[in-house]
């Protein structure tokens, strides 16, 4: 049974290690099907399309598109394509959010090393005894990581993959190469929207060639620039259609103010409504913030971060008549 035990926590490292390693290989697949959208759609089609219908030439394979068409979709195209990428990109760049050194609750609790294991005096003395400023009711314990030898704040929890403890974690993604917690959890949100708006767009857009593939219409254009636009419309049906489902998702987790690892922790529980909800509108500001200028981009108001200390992920509200629940 022990030897059982050595040889999966061998293979987990092993995996922990292998998602590392995916780290670049992932920024650039993903860079790499962006290319090749933007060459097919573009490129190959509707970048012609706005030439040829300016000049009065003859059509391309998206038909008879008349210029304002063409170029309403290639703006959007771009406008989509930006808020994409500085969506991905904030997320991949931005810290997901770790632990302060030393950090101690705000506020008395019970002792807890990992599950079972309660913390000496020694180790639970230094910490202060003021109430925190957001808690409605008190935690019922202190929550300790074995493996970062630290106090864990509530809803922080351990990812093997990056080897430290992430605030308000919900999952660790590889396509992003990062954890997603308290402070990009909100640019993973977007990113996922504008990657389904995009991916929509594309499939919407290069639908009339993928019809025409099985007609016996005859397009113009090389094999290459035709089967590169094949391939452009599947990907895009595939992860649009993908994406919208992950999206679903993560919308009822942020109107429940819950996580992808606390849902999962909590669904066998019998509890009537989990602690952290204070209603749907307070909830969806606990990620988006409260300015709506910023709802659709991935940043923050100075002022949502000055007096909201839930975007920090170190502390949080909850409902006044919440039991002493814990992740």
């Amino acid at each position: 049974m022990h030897r059982s035990g050595a040889v999966m926590a061998w293979n987990v490292f092993k995996f922990c290690t292998a998602l590392r390693g995916l780290g670049s290989i992932m920024i650039l697949l993903v860079l790499a099907i962006i290319g090749v959208t933007y060459y097919a759609v573009v490129l190959c089609n509707y970048g012609p399309a706005l030439l040829s219908a300016i000049s009065g030439s003859a059509t391309t394979t998206t038909g008879a598109v008349g210029p304002i068409t063409a170029l309403f979709l290639l703006l959007l195209f771009h406008a989509l394509l930006a808020m994409l990428l500085w969506s991905y990109f904030s997320v991949v760049l931005t810290d997901p959010g770790t632990v302060p050194p030393n950090w101690r609750p705000p506020s008395p609790m019970d002792e807890e090393r990992g599950e079972t294991s309660p913390l000496t005096g020694p180790e639970f003395a230094s910490q202060p005894l003021q109430p925190g400023p957001l808690n409605g009711t008190a935690s019922p314990r202190v929550r300790y990581c074995r493996k970062c030898n630290q106090l864990k704040p509530p809803r922080c929890h351990h990812c093997s993959v990056c080897g430290r403890c992430i605030l308000k974690m919900d999952h660790h993604c590889v396509w992003v190469v990062n954890c997603v917690g308290a402070l990009n959890y909100k640019y993973f949100l977007l990113f996922l929207f504008y990657t389904f708006l995009e991916t929509t767009l594309v499939t919407l857009s290069l639908l009339p060639n993928f019809i025409a593939f099985f007609s016996d219409v005859e397009i113009p254009g090389t094999p290459g620039t035709l089967a590169t636009t094949f391939l452009t419309f599947v990907l895009n049906l595939a992860f649009a259609l993908s994406v919208l489902g992950f999206l679903i998702m993560h919308i009822s987790l942020v109107s429940g103010n819950t996580t992808t690892i606390e849902a999962s922790a909590y669904e066998k529980k019998t509890s009537p409504r989990w602690k952290y909800d204070l209603g749907r509108k307070r909830n969806f500001a606990q990620v988006f913030g409260t300015d709506k200028k910023y709802w659709f981009i991935p940043a923050y108001s100075d002022e949502d971060l000055r007096r909201m200390p839930a975007l920090q992920g170190l502390d949080y509200p909850v409902r006044p008549d919440a039991g002493m629940q814990e992740v």
